[in-house]
C-alpha cells in the first residue's frame, strides 16, 4: 500500500501559489497519490507521480462526465461556481464517443502541417507587437506580447477580429484562475455564455472562410452537425484554451529563461537549441499545472490506493514533470536535456488539440524577442512577478522586462 496523506489545502497559501514544486516534491516522497482536503471538507485526489499520471490519462475509468461526480463534490463545485460543465458540452467535459465526435470536427484545423502554414501570420503579428514595445525600453511582457499574440492569432483563425478582448480576458481569467469569490465566477460564466451566443449569431448572419463559420457549417461523414449548445461550448474552448495555454507558455517560459542567465546565454549562442528550449520551458514550469477534473466511474486503484467511485481526480502535470524517477535533476532548468515524455499538453485522447499552434507561437515569440532585444532582462526596478491563483493555469500575472529601446 502507498503512503497516501490527507493534506489541508487551506494551509498552503501564497507560498504554494508562488512555487508549488517543493510541496509536490514532499508529497511525491511519501507516495504518488494524495487526498487534498478543500475548504468545506470536500476531498480531491491528486496524482503527483509521472508514471502514475501517464497511466491515469489513459484509464477509461477516470471520466470527464460530471454526472459521475460524487454528490458532495458536485454540490460544493456548484456552490463555488467552479462547475465548468454549465458552459456546455465541450471536449474537456465529455468522454468517448461524444468526445471523439467533437474532436473530429475540428482536428484538421490543428494538425502540425495546417499550423505550419500559419507561420508567416504569427511572425507578422509578433513583429508588430515588438515594434510597439521597442521605443519604451520597458514593458510588461504579459500585456505587451504574451497575451495579445495568441489572442490575436486565435481570433483571426476563428474569424472574430472585433472581440472585446479586455472583457473576454477578465472573464477568462476568472474562469481558469478563480479569485475565490463564487459570485464573480458565476457572473463571468454568465457573461461569457451571453457574449459567445451573440458572437455565434453575428457569425451566422455574416459567415466567412474562417474556422467559426466552418464549424457552423460543419458536418462529419454521417451528416452530423454541432448543436447550438455544442457550438457555444466549442467557441468557449477554442477561444479560452486557444490563448490561455500560450499566454502562460510564453510568460512562464521567458521567466524561466531570464532567471537562468547561463541557459539564456546558451540559447543566444546556439539558436538551434530553440525547439528543445521551448520543450524544457513546458516541462520545467508549464502553463497547465493540473489537468481538468476527472471522476472515478468506479473504484480505481492507483499505486495501492483505492479511489472510491465518484471521487474527483486531478492529474498533476506540473508535479509529474518534476518527478526524479523520470528526469534527472528535475528542478534544474536545462535547455539541453531530453524532455521526451513530458505531460505539459496532457496525454491520451485529451492531449491538447492546440499543442502544435502553442509550440509555433512559443518558438516564434522567444526567438523574436531574443533577436530583437539582445539585452532583454527582468526589470530590476519593478516588483517581483506574482503568480496566478488556482491549480489549473500557472503563469505570472505580469512580467516586467527591460531592454534597449533601439534595435
Amino acid at each position: 500500500m502507498s503512503n497516501t496523506s490527507v493534506i489541508a489545502m487551506d494551509q498552503w497559501g501564497e507560498e504554494f501559489v508562488a512555487d508549488p514544486y517543493p510541496f509536490y516534491a514532499r508529497m511525491r516522497k511519501s507516495g504518488p497519490v494524495h487526498l487534498l482536503e478543500q475548504p468545506g471538507g470536500v476531498g480531491v485526489w491528486l496524482v503527483v507521480g509521472h508514471e502514475e499520471a501517464r497511466a491515469a490519462f489513459l484509464d477509461p475509468r477516470l471520466v470527464k462526465d460530471w454526472s459521475a461526480a460524487s454528490v458532495a463534490f458536485a454540490a460544493a463545485a456548484s456552490a463555488e461556481g467552479t462547475n465548468r460543465s454549465d458552459l456546455g458540452p465541450n471536449m474537456l467535459t465529455v468522454d468517448p464517443p461524444h468526445h471523439t465526435r467533437l474532436r473530429r470536427l475540428v482536428a484538421k484545423e490543428f494538425t502540425a502541417r495546417r499550423v505550419e502554414t500559419m507561420r508567416p501570420q504569427v511572425q507578422r503579428i509578433t513583429d508588430g507587437l515588438l515594434d510597439a514595445m521597442a521605443p519604451a525600453g520597458r514593458a510588461d511582457l504579459v500585456d505587451a506580447l504574451a497575451f495579445p499574440l495568441p489572442m490575436t492569432v486565435i481570433c483571426e483563425l476563428l474569424g472574430v477580429p472585433f472581440l472585446d478582448r479586455e472583457a473576454f480576458r477578465e472573464w477568462s481569467d476568472e474562469l481558469v484562475a478563480p479569485t475565490g469569490d463564487p459570485q464573480r465566477t458565476v457572473e463571468a460564466a454568465t457573461a461569457m455564455n451571453a457574449y459567445l451566443q451573440q458572437l455565434l449569431e453575428d457569425k451566422r448572419s455574416r459567415p466567412g472562410e474562417d474556422l467559426m463559420s466552418a464549424l457552423i457549417r460543419a458536418t462529419d461523414e454521417d451528416g452530423d452537425r454541432l448543436t447550438a449548445d455544442e457550438l457555444r461550448a466549442m467557441a468557449f474552448l477554442l477561444l479560452v484554451a486557444g490563448h490561455e495555454t500560450t499566454v502562460n507558455l510564453i510568460a512562464g517560459g521567458m521567466h524561466a529563461l531570464l532567471t537562468h542567465p547561463e541557459q539564456l546565454a546558451a540559447l543566444r549562442a546556439d539558436p538551434s537549441l530553440l525547439d528543445n528550449a521551448v520543450e524544457e520551458m513546458l516541462r520545467y514550469d508549464g502553463p497547465v499545472e493540473n489537468a481538468t477534473i476527472r471522476f472515478a466511474a468506479e473504484p480505481v486503484e492507483i499505486a495501492g490506493t483505492v479511489l472510491p467511485a465518484g471521487a474527483p481526480v486531478l492529474i498533476g502535470m506540473a508535479a509529474a514533470d518534476r518527478d526524479p524517477a523520470e528526469y534527472a535533476r528535475p528542478d534544474e532548468f536545462d535547455i539541453r536535456r531530453d524532455t521526451s515524455g513530458h505531460l505539459a499538453f496532457g496525454h491520451g485522447i485529451h492531449h491538447c488539440l492546440g499543442a502544435p499552434l502553442a509550440r509555433l507561437e512559443g518558438r516564434i515569440a522567444v526567438a523574436s524577442l531574443l533577436e530583437r532585444f539582445p539585452d532583454l532582462e527582468l526589470d530590476p526596478e519593478a516588483p517581483a512577478p506574482t503568480w496566478r491563483p488556482g491549480m489549473l493555469i500557472r503563469g505570472p500575472r505580469h512580467l516586467p522586462v527591460r531592454y534597449s529601446s533601439s534595435r
